[in-house]
């Protein structure tokens, strides 16, 4: 478990000093196993019966080597701790959903928290780990296969939360779990692009829904945003075939934004 080696002191294959001589390894050592149970839990009583000074200098010793000990990665400890994480982040995720939806339910927010939202962020982690792999290799009729499942899953899902929430409520969720794209994204095309009619405002809508429901399976933020570009695209192929002029809509709406960000002149006229 420890050892000198060229000396350098080492506690299960790492250093903990290169200056521990010989006699203060000996003297860390009996403290470690006087003070020490089985589990590393250290017994005041034993460290007050000894001098202050000497208890001072072990335990310093004692810390570093401990520190070193609940640090020595286990077999299964990258695992755990990499689950540990995973379960913090889809619980932060679930838990900022939640808190859109106003379910004074506590049955129904039980059910939308444990067996719709949290079960489906854990089946999508799932999938992808299984199948982003496969995708990559697949031809276009293999991955079309491949997908077919995801899309399965997907529409049991929303079947699910439509039987649990409310239509507006479901949208929430939608909106929630693509991080609001589909709003921010509308409404910066009617910031930028002046004059849009109705119908090309409900087109784009139109698109943005599919994005956002393509993008609901993203295994990442980044796969979700690129959803969403790949559909922005497709706006503005549309909006082009209605006749804007897309390159000077957004070169004026970038003037518009660099004259409100400009403070005006000062009068300095007496």
């Amino acid at each position: 478990m420890y050892k000198q080696t060229s000396q350098r002191w080492t506690v299960s294959g790492r250093a903990i000093s290169n200056t521990l001589t010989s006699k203060d390894f000996t003297i860390w050592q009996g403290f470690v196993f006087q003070n020490f149970d089985a589990c590393g839990t250290l017994h005041a009583s034993s460290l007050m019966s000894r001098s202050r000074t000497a208890a001072s200098a072990s335990l310093s010793f004692v810390l570093c080597a401990v520190a070193l000990w609940a640090g020595e990665p286990g077999p299964g400890k990258p695992v755990q701790e990499a689950e540990a994480t995973y379960e913090r982040t889809i619980e932060k995720r679930v838990a900022d959903i939640l808190a859109v939806l106003d379910l004074n339910d506590s049955a129904k927010q039980a059910k939308a928290h444990d067996l719709l939202l949290v079960a489906r962020y854990r089946a999508l982690r799932d999938w992808h780990d299984a199948d982003d792999a496969k995708l990559k290799k697949a031809s276009s009729d293999e991955a079309a296969q491949i997908k077919a499942s995801l899309k399965v899953s997907h529409d049991k899902f929303l079947a699910d939360l439509s039987e649990a929430l409310t239509p507006a409520q479901v949208e929430r969720v939608k909106d929630q779990m693509t991080y609001n794209k589909r709003k921010v994204t509308y409404d910066a095309y009617c910031e930028i692009v002046p004059n849009l009619t109705e119908q090309q405002k409900d087109r784009m809508l139109e698109l943005l829904r599919e994005a956002r429901e393509e993008a609901m399976d993203g295994g990442s933020a980044e796969e979700k945003s690129a959803v969403f570009n790949r559909f922005k695209g497709k706006i503005n192929n549309y909006l082009t075939a209605e006749g804007h002029n897309l390159k000077q809509a957004y070169k004026d709406w970038g003037e518009r934004r660099k004259a409100k960000a400009t403070p005006p002149a000062r009068n300095t006229e007496k």
